[in-house]
């Protein structure tokens, strides 16, 4: 049992760790790269939700699995996991408002939605770091 566990373990944390990376090499900046920016930003807007919901379903099922296995392993990627909710639930949302406020001319509005969205980045860091720390750590047993 423990040998499935670990596969499905590793298999979620691979899955997670190549769609984040994917996501930020690829498909983030081609968005922004090749679409115009009207386009750009509604089109992200409908890509995040997913990708939250990616990263929140990849990580929390790494998280059951590793649960017996390492409880501590278990607990950083049940921690992505939640990382994922709040930026998806509670971050973007925010994100969005403050980028549509800056948009429309509020001067007060654009470094508040600076500050945000790097707070989404270094939490995708995060993220990504915890990723890919607990799959090296199953992955290379």
């Amino acid at each position: 049992m423990e040998s499935v566990l670990s596969l499905i373990a590793i298999f979620a944390l691979a899955l997670l760790l190549g769609g984040m990376v994917f996501f930020a090499a690829v498909v983030a900046p081609l968005v922004f790269t090749r679409l115009p920016p009207v386009a750009a930003g509604p089109f992200i807007r409908q890509v995040f939700p997913v990708y939250y919901l990616w990263v929140l379903a990849l990580s929390a099922a790494a998280a059951v699995a590793l649960f017996p296995l390492s409880k501590e392993a278990a607990g950083i990627m049940a921690a992505t996991a939640g990382l994922a909710w709040f930026l998806r639930q509670v971050l973007m949302p925010r994100i969005n408002h403050f980028s549509d406020a800056a948009q429309a001319g509020d001067a007060a509005a654009r470094p508040v939605f600076a500050r945000l969205h790097r707070l989404s980045v270094v939490a995708n860091l995060l993220q990504m770091i915890a990723a890919g720390a607990v799959l090296a750590m199953f992955a290379l047993r």
